[in-house]
């Protein structure tokens, strides 16, 4: 009897595969469009809020505009209004308040909006051999070297004893100078470059050039009387302002597209600005909920986010209690409930994958840029100390609500296990006992001074943070 010839089965189609495509591939000419104009308001953002007190500024005129209002001048709040609380200027909560009692809990983005750098002492102004510069001290994780030899500005305020508070940004319009910080030159470098990376530039040696030009008449330290007095006259505040100033050093210059095909986003601060812009946009796009939809933006993340600013202070705490009081449900236990029974996508950057540097990556589960928002299930370092790690009932119902209106995503870690790691504000939020994970966009250059990131990954964060608003 002939045998039957059997047909070699063809392998199982993962399900995750499509997932694994590159977001581009799927983009409709309209669809394209939308992306590139998302990212044109996005590099808007991000060149001008350059600090957290930037960033909040904006985010409250933005949200004026479409009808939000501060909580702290509302008496009564009911299903529908849009409310936001601002916490010494460099942190904010908004929301959408839903039909369901806060108690059933709340849906909320959250990420921070500070971003590394370098800080001016409270004494920096000093002159060495007719140069005058400033003394600085570095802020969160950076490699000291990137930062000589680039153009840098200064933001910040000046608050003086009079009450009064000065804004100064200085290196932003072409119009401007820049300052900087200088480099050994190659070839006296054969001592500096036989030091390893952490200290071919050293912290106290982050000494910012300002001027060399000396005051007429002057015996002593002309350059800096010369620049304290430029200060003066063109900035309006005295050396001694600036024990009560906090002005930061940034890159200077305006976000720009990168790449020939103009695919990708250059500029500072996008850990973790890009993911509080898109997150502020999901929120605003939000018109109604059921349950109350609220992204919270805070400072401090990029130092173990401590302070009143940053998320282990009671600030958001407060907010939801004054909000639970003005719609008539207060009680602490129900506080404590509304925290436990909410969901929250903790947005923060990862690292994409980069062709230059595998050696750190486990490919298979690393993020590319371009495949769509990132979720890592867990952060910390080596064996997951320090993180969140979320849990897979939460994860299933994400991936379902993404799925379904066809968001491109990507699970990933931080590089291999035993090469290095880092946090966000998730395990924080966590500890009230709430469902979080970490999602994001991947970048190349974390931390450094000019990062980049996927105009897709931008447009895709952005959607599935809303589909996550209004679904979850």
């Amino acid at each position: 009897m002939a045998t039957k010839k059997s047909t070699p089965a063809k392998p199982a189609k993962k399900a995750d595969d499509k997932k694994k495509k590159n977001a581009w591939l799927k983009y409709s000419a309209a669809q394209l469009k939308a992306v590139d104009k998302l990212a044109d308001e996005y590099k808007e953002f991000i060149s001008k809020c350059k600090t957290e007190r930037e960033c909040v500024a904006e985010i409250v005129r933005q949200a004026k505009a479409l009808g939000y209002k501060d909580l702290d001048s509302v008496k009564k709040v009911k299903t529908g209004d849009k409310l936001y609380s601002v916490n010494m200027g460099k942190a904010i909560a908004l929301f959408v308040v839903g039909s369901e009692p806060l108690e059933k809990g709340m849906k909320l983005l959250g990420a921070h909006i500070d971003s590394p750098r370098i800080d001016i002492k409270q004494n920096p102004v000093y002159e060495d051999k007719e140069l005058c510069l400033l003394d600085t001290h570095y802020y969160g994780g950076i490699k000291k070297y990137q930062w000589v030899t680039i153009p840098l500005a200064i933001h910040g305020v000046v608050c003086r004893k009079d009450g009064t508070t000065l804004n100064i940004v200085i290196g932003e319009d072409d119009k401007d100078p820049v300052i900087g910080i200088s480099d050994l030159l190659i070839h006296l470098s054969q001592d500096q470059l036989k030091k390893d990376g952490a200290k071919v530039i050293e912290g106290e040696d982050l000494n910012i050039l300002v001027g060399s030009i000396p005051l007429k008449d002057t015996e002593k330290d002309a350059v800096k009387a010369n620049v304290l007095k430029l200060i003066k006259d063109k900035y309006g505040f005295e050396e001694e302002d600036f024990l009560s100033a906090e002005l930061e050093v940034v890159p200077a210059g305006r976000a720009r597209d990168f790449g020939l095909d103009r695919s990708m986003v250059y500029g500072y601060g996008q850990d973790d600005r890009i993911c509080a812009f898109t997150s502020a946009k999901a929120l605003f796009n939000i018109t109604s909920v059921d349950r109350t939809a609220v992204c919270i933006l805070v400072d401090k993340e990029e130092i173990g986010s401590v302070g009143a600013t940053g998320m282990t202070s009671v600030f958001f705490e407060n907010a939801v209690a004054e909000l639970m009081d003005k719609r008539g449900e207060y009680s602490e236990l129900k506080v404590r409930r509304a925290l436990a029974n909410s969901h929250m996508l903790s947005s923060d950057v990862s690292a994409a994958f980069d062709p230059n540097f595998p050696s750190v990556m486990e490919p298979k589960n690393a993020a590319y840029l371009g495949h769509g928002m990132s979720f890592n299930k867990f952060t910390g370092s080596r064996g997951k100390s320090g993180s969140n790690d979320a849990n897979p009932e939460f994860i299933a119902k994400i991936r379902a609500i993404l799925d379904k209106n066809d968001v491109s995503y990507q699970f990933c870690e931080l590089g291999k296990v035993d090469q290095g790691g880092g946090g966000t504000i998730a395990y924080i939020m966590a500890k009230y006992n709430m469902e979080v994970i970490d999602s994001g966009v991947a970048l190349h250059n974390m931390h450094a001074p000019w990062e980049l990131s996927s105009k897709a990954d931008i447009y895709e964060a952005e959607r599935g943070y809303e589909v996550f608003l209004k679904e979850i």
